[in-house]
């Protein structure tokens, strides 16, 4: 299944405490990397996000992000802890006894930890609509890479055909370029005024042969390619094979322009090697 890992979606509810919203960023990765922002009051739903997020995902670097605005009318109660302030409005008055001087701020005994709290509203009747509106937006954030995945199987298929293109037109070329190695040796050899036994001669064009075939590339690129349709077709996650096989791509067309003797084998090789880093960049972007 070919699926991109840019994607964004959103995803918003709505009840009798306020307002929320899902944000789902998606950028490329190379492996399954998440990170979640939440309101304070709401820490507790992290751990089942999180497995949420791991059991519909598996590359990819996913921002999940959640807003909540509450109904200022449901805030809550304020709450004072009158015995902590107390202690501490008796240790600043022997503060002040001991220098006499300043006076004591009410603000900031209402300032210090602990002394007000908020009696916050219940929000667990909500925490079951929040994840179910979750997978809404995990469905629109998938759909949304298997869209763009769409395109991308599209691109790689044209870049594939064009392969092929190449690697047929070699096959076409290479028994004139045989043909033409054999006649400039034996022309330099009548230049030179060079004689050499046929056996001999025979043996080292044999050699040449050898040297600057490239059938065995062209055999293995032709493989990969259609390996590379298989994986195309395939119902699973299939990002990392499609990155070893373009590895594969290189090393044979690396090895192909290396064995190149002449302008048409060094034109294909780097029309070969162009169409696999277009591949690779985009397989890149693939979970």
């Amino acid at each position: 299944m070919i699926r991109s890992m840019t994607a964004y979606s959103y995803r918003e509810i709505k009840n009798e405490l306020g307002i929320a919203y899902w944000e789902l960023f998606s950028l490329n990765h190379r492996y399954l990397e998440i990170c979640i922002r939440l309101p304070e009051y709401l820490r507790n739903l992290e751990p089942v996000i999180r497995e949420q997020i791991r059991t519909r995902l598996k590359r990819g670097k996913i921002e999940c992000n959640l807003h909540f605005n509450t109904d200022p009318n449901l805030q809550g109660e304020l709450l004072i802890n009158k015995s902590l302030a107390k202690q501490l409005v008796q240790a600043a008055n022997w503060v002040k006894m001991q220098s006499d001087e300043g006076e004591i701020n009410p603000l900031d005994i209402l300032s210090w930890p602990g002394v007000i709290s908020i009696n916050k509203q219940d929000l667990h009747p909500i925490n079951i609509d929040l994840i179910t509106s979750l997978d809404n937006a995990l469905n629109d954030l998938i759909a949304s890479r298997e869209r763009e995945g769409a395109m991308l199987k599209v691109f790689i298929e044209q870049r594939l055909k064009y392969i092929l293109k190449e690697i047929h037109k070699l096959r076409i070329l290479m028994p004139e370029i045989l043909k033409l190695q054999h006649k400039r040796i034996i022309t330099k050899l009548k230049e030179a005024d060079i004689q050499i036994e046929n056996n001999r001669l025979e043996q080292e064009l044999v050699i040449l042969a050898q040297k600057i075939d490239i059938t065995e590339e062209l055999d293995l690129l032709d493989a990969h390619v259609k390996e590379t349709f298989h994986i195309l077709k395939k119902k699973e996650i299939v990002g990392r094979r499609l990155d070893f096989m373009m590895q594969e791509f290189n090393r044979e067309s690396n090895t192909l322009a290396s064995k190149s003797n002449n302008t048409d084998i060094t034109a294909s090789a780097i029309e070969l090697k162009v169409l696999i880093e277009q591949m690779r960049e985009q397989v890149q972007n693939i979970e």
